[in-house]
């Protein structure tokens, strides 16, 4: 592509981000003078001159929903560099609800997200989606680790469950998610399976929040199609068929670890 095939990509995507987010409070271009040289360029120069110096950055503020009730301030800070789309613009996310170990945490992911999803294409509106979302698992994970205030009468106890879930994806075959797959089950010490191919099954067991968790990071994941085709949620409280108490969850696990299971059904493609 040109500059000036890359700078009418720009300009299509701030005029429609404008439309979108039409307030300052929603969205602010902190460099006037770089929009209106960019619009411009394209409207005036010829395709052979050479781009404007400036380059355009805007900050779109969203708030965020959280399990506390409280909403919660984001400022995704962007800029264009010159030859945006063919490569990433700069993004930065700042939100007060983050520590500095889950904020460069996110930055790392949502580059990758980007790298893996939207090279040569402009991708503002991804981002701030997938930012939404992961910021939302990440601040509700705060607040569900973060210590309890000291109550003068102790709550019940929240009964713990035990899920199995059956998810099934159109396909499987990118290696990232494959990698991911892998890795987040057994950060969350979730045992099971994961058949890559055509369909692509996954089946994972253990805590119900471990199981959830792992499902709230999967489907963000850009997939053709994904669903939770069947679950299985049993209290762990619940009396055993010795009427005495189940104790541990290991006695309810069917698959000891979790493991990428390759099979030959040696039958007609989707069987």
């Amino acid at each position: 592509m040109s500059y000036l095939e890359w700078a009418e990509s720009q300009l299509a995507e701030i005029e429609l981000l404008i439309s979108m987010f039409p307030t300052q409070e929603e969205l602010e271009m902190t460099d006037q003078l770089a929009l209106a040289e960019l619009r411009d360029y394209v409207e005036c120069s010829d395709s052979a001159d050479s781009p404007p110096a400036s380059r355009p950055q805007f900050l779109l503020k969203q708030k965020l929903d959280t399990a506390s009730m409280e909403r919660t301030d984001v400022i995704i800070s962007c800029a264009y560099p010159s030859e945006y789309p063919s490569v990433l613009p700069e993004i930065t996310v700042r939100c007060s609800g983050l520590s500095r170990a889950q904020q460069t945490q996110l930055h790392t992911d949502l580059n990758a997200y980007l790298m893996e999803n939207c090279q040569g294409e402009v991708c503002v509106l991804s981002a701030v989606d997938w930012v939404k979302d992961n910021l939302r698992l990440l601040i509700n994970e705060s607040l569900l680790t973060a210590p309890a205030p000291k109550k003068e009468s102790a709550s019940p106890r929240p009964q713990e469950v035990f899920s199995r879930l059956w998810i099934y994806s159109h396909h499987i075959y990118n290696k990232i998610k494959r990698k991911n797959i892998l890795e987040w089950s057994k950060e969350l010490g979730l045992s099971g399976f994961s058949m890559p191919g055509k369909p692509g099954i996954v089946c994972v067991e253990g805590l119900q929040s471990a199981c959830e968790e792992f499902w709230s990071r999967v489907k963000v994941l850009t997939w053709k199609k994904i669903m939770i085709r069947h679950r299985e949620d049993i209290p762990l409280d619940r009396q055993g068929e010795d009427s005495g108490p189940i104790e541990s969850i290991d006695s309810l696990r069917k698959f000891t670890g979790f493991e990428e299971a390759m099979f030959d059904p040696h039958g007609n493609r989707g069987n």
